[in-house]
């Protein structure tokens, strides 16, 4: 295969002929869907067992919470050692903490507490994943395989939620469906072992593997430098700009829509998503870190037409439109990524993975509160609103710094 110049743009069939993209893709791809399917089960298994709401929805909260403390204290091993040895060591320990959950007679708190475990060890497989990227994708093959992944990722966990009930019925119980979640990750380690090329240590390893402050570095780096604070602080803004999965529920309400209308306004950016990412891939390479803050501004303005309640139509078409803008996410984690030397990937881009998962999760809140006080539509342009200003402020201050 023709090995592509900077300043040439990848094609899609340049990035999937790489067998070890295609390894590290099907591993990743599998497991998330294993892990949605697991949330299913889980959210089910603490109901039935507890009929508490409050101690169900703690639970699931509980699978997205937890790597905002361990990414600082765990992303930087994968600048110490090998990283595909990192990712298979993660996947192995996640398996045996998911099968122990999936015996039925596990205790309750104890399931709690291997999920907590279980959950800390993603940014640290996360952190290995993405710094291993750009040294199997040369060239413009990185952003474009970051646009795969980001696309496949998303249809992932779709999947998984649409099909979790289901399966979980189908398979006689929610303990069945964790054991299947395990094997996932047993499938993953295996792919990355034998898919993934030789098992060499990052560039610079002996001075990280010397670093004392290697655990909170990737939070220093990021605050000392006024690159990746801005680009940083961009893919975290994205939080904003889930208001209208936060609130399409209320928002169909308002609009005198039933439960049907709920799912599709809950998907209507998916579409929009994986066209944006189409888009950015075939752009030419030059053009594309130019888009990024633009783009990045831009992402709220077709949510904030949401104020004047329009059709379901129209609203599924703004929504749509705002996902095919929001594809500047993959730009900023793309020029963030390469802006790091090799040998602090992964510690930084584990802390701004996980800043960004906690962002989400405050941005459902953050758009929660603010329906309490406005309408549906009104809420979700102020917060989209509040994204663009986010956007505008960060980098105007990021310049003037």
């Amino acid at each position: 295969m023709t090995r592509s110049t900077p300043h040439e743009r990848a094609s899609f069939r340049d990035v999937l002929g790489i067998a070890q993209f295609r390894a590290l893709l099907l591993a990743q791809s599998q497991s998330r869907m294993g892990d949605q399917l697991a949330r299913v089960a889980l959210a089910l298994l603490v109901y039935g067992d507890t009929s508490s709401a409050v101690l169900t929805t703690l639970v699931y909260a509980l699978t997205y919470l937890p790597p905002l403390l361990s990414a600082p204290l765990l992303a930087g091993l994968a600048d110490r050692y090998p990283r595909r040895t990192v990712m298979v060591a993660a996947d192995l320990v996640r398996a045996a903490l998911v099968a122990l959950m999936a015996i039925p007679e596990t205790p309750l708190a104890l399931v709690i507490v291997l999920l907590v475990a279980m959950t800390c060890l993603q940014p640290l497989f996360s952190a290995a994943r993405t710094a291993t990227l750009p040294a199997i994708l040369a060239d413009d093959r990185f952003p474009v395989g970051m646009t795969i992944v980001s696309t496949a990722d998303y249809v992932s966990q779709l999947v998984g939620f649409t099909l979790g009930g289901v399966l979980v019925a189908l398979l006689g119980g929610p303990h069945v469906a964790l054991g299947i979640d395990a094997v996932t990750y047993l499938a993953s380690a295996g792919l990355i072992r034998y898919g993934i090329g030789p098992n060499r240590p990052p560039a610079g390893w002996p001075e990280a593997r010397g670093s004392r402050r290697f655990a909170l570095a990737g939070i220093g780096l990021i605050v000392a430098d006024r690159r990746l604070a801005r680009l940083a602080g961009l893919i975290w803004l994205f939080g904003f700009y889930l208001a209208p999965t936060a609130l399409a529920a209320p928002y169909a309400r308002q609009l005198g829509a039933g439960a049907t209308v709920v799912g599709v306004l809950m998907a209507a950016d998916l579409p929009g998503a994986v066209l944006g990412g189409l888009l950015v891939a075939r752009m030419p390479p030059a053009l594309r870190p130019r888009l990024m803050t633009p783009l990045a501004i831009v992402t709220g303005l077709p949510l904030v037409a949401t104020a004047m309640v329009p059709s379901i139509p129209v609203t599924v078409a703004l929504w749509a439109a705002s996902g095919a803008l929001s594809s500047y996410l993959v730009l900023a984690q793309v020029t963030l990524t390469r802006a790091v030397p090799d040998a602090l990937r992964a510690r930084v881009t584990g802390v701004v993975s996980a800043g960004l998962q906690t962002a989400q999760g405050l941005g459902v809140l953050i758009a929660g509160a603010v329906a309490e006080v406005l309408p549906p539509s009104a809420s979700i342009a102020v917060c989209a609103a509040g994204g663009a200003v986010g956007a505008i402020g960060i980098t105007l201050g990021c310049r003037a710094a």
